[in-house]
């Protein structure tokens, strides 16, 4: 079990190196100059170049790369003196612990540095630390209303075993599934907001955190999640939903129901004590990857609600070309996908030894 822990590790940080190596190529050749981004566009030659040479933006791309590297790294290269060195690290902008120093050279721990804004000067992990909180409460609560109604919608559809009941089942399946999101978060803002508004008392745009009129500071306002979440929670809806009526209904076919049946058990036990307890195993393995996908398809729904997490965040930082916000962002969701399914990788492995073998 160890190997088999080892190497998911191993393949997981393989992957990250790459995720990792396509983000920096893949910004370094967009548009833009960052040093006059950050001083306008009326600046002067020496004060871009001053900012070029701060930012190590003036070396040759390749060396650029290694230093993204080494900023990201919890054990790092550190060199006082930048002019004349391969590796550089801004000491400023975080605490590091020295492990080893030979002469002007350092290797030392620290947290994974993502730089700072282009735009506001704050580090890229105070601002993704002040956005994850919602990104992350917002995808639980989708995933959380997703699994309830889908088992209880998917469990009464595969006991009445209705022709019809089944089609419309299996409508509302496709359909959640071929929605987009953004589409459904424009759809149900506008009919559950604006059209309904005074009997749902919903509203269109607004965050966990809500600022008073009066002056009274901030107050929380749970009920903004609330459009949020069921637009987010209809995909995994669906499909919680089809895998619950197929699944239960395989297992109300087999022997020991019958059995169960034949010995006279209430018809609520044999459900909740034998079909439903066998039938949702391949629920929750669709739902532990479903949780994955929430994190990175939150974006456009919290961008139309204008939900205060990741999504708002990316949008904000595509529009003012903050590219440190913007590779931080791309680079904290990449990271939680790849740690979720090497989760997910580890569980299948301690559930089923035949998995270990792969």
């Amino acid at each position: 079990m160890i190997r088999f822990i080892v190497r998911r590790l191993w393949y997981g940080g393989l992957v990250l190196v790459g995720v990792v190596t396509v983000i920096f190529f893949l910004f370094t050749v967009l548009p833009g100059d960052p040093a006059r981004m950050m001083l306008g566009q009326r600046a002067d030659i020496a004060s871009v170049e001053a900012i070029q040479r701060e930012l190590g933006l003036d070396r040759p791309v390749g060396v650029q790369y290694l230093n993204y590297l080494n900023d990201l790294s919890p054990v790092s290269l550190h060199r006082t003196e930048h002019a004349t060195s391969l590796f550089y690290l801004d000491a400023g902008k975080y605490t590091f612990l020295t492990i080893l120093s030979v002469g002007q050279a350092a290797l030392v721990v620290k947290m994974p540095y993502l730089r700072t804004s282009y735009q506001s000067n704050r580090s890229v992990a105070s601002i993704l630390a002040a956005a994850l909180p919602n990104t992350l409460l917002l995808a639980l609560v989708s995933i959380v209303f997703a699994l309830l109604a889908g088992i209880i919608i998917g469990t009464l559809t595969a006991l009445k075993n209705n022709i019809y009941i089944s089609r419309l089942t299996l409508v509302f399946s496709v359909f959640g599934m071929a929605l987009p999101s953004f589409f459904a978060a424009i759809l149900f803002a506008w009919l559950f907001a604006f059209v309904l508004g005074d009997q749902t008392g919903l509203n269109m745009t607004g965050s966990l955190f809500s600022v008073d009129d009066f002056g009274r500071g901030e107050y929380m306002e749970l009920k903004n999640i609330i459009l949020p979440a069921l637009t987010l929670g209809i995909r995994p809806l669906a499909v919680v939903t089809e895998l619950t009526r197929g699944s239960l209904l395989q297992v109300m076919a087999q022997d020991y129901i019958r059995t169960a049946r034949a010995k006279g058990m209430p018809e609520y036990r044999i459900i909740s004590r034998h079909a439903l307890k066998n039938a949702l195993n391949p629920v929750l393995t669709s739902v532990s990857g479903w949780f994955a996908g929430l994190l990175a398809g939150a974006v456009f729904v919290e961008f139309v609600f204008d939900w205060k997490g990741i999504g708002v965040v990316i949008v904000e930082a595509l529009e003012y070309y903050d590219f440190p916000v913007l590779m931080g962002a791309v680079l904290l969701i990449s990271v939680m996908l790849v740690l979720l399914n090497i989760a997910v990788d580890i569980m299948y492995g301690l559930l089923d030894p035949r998995v270990r073998m792969l």
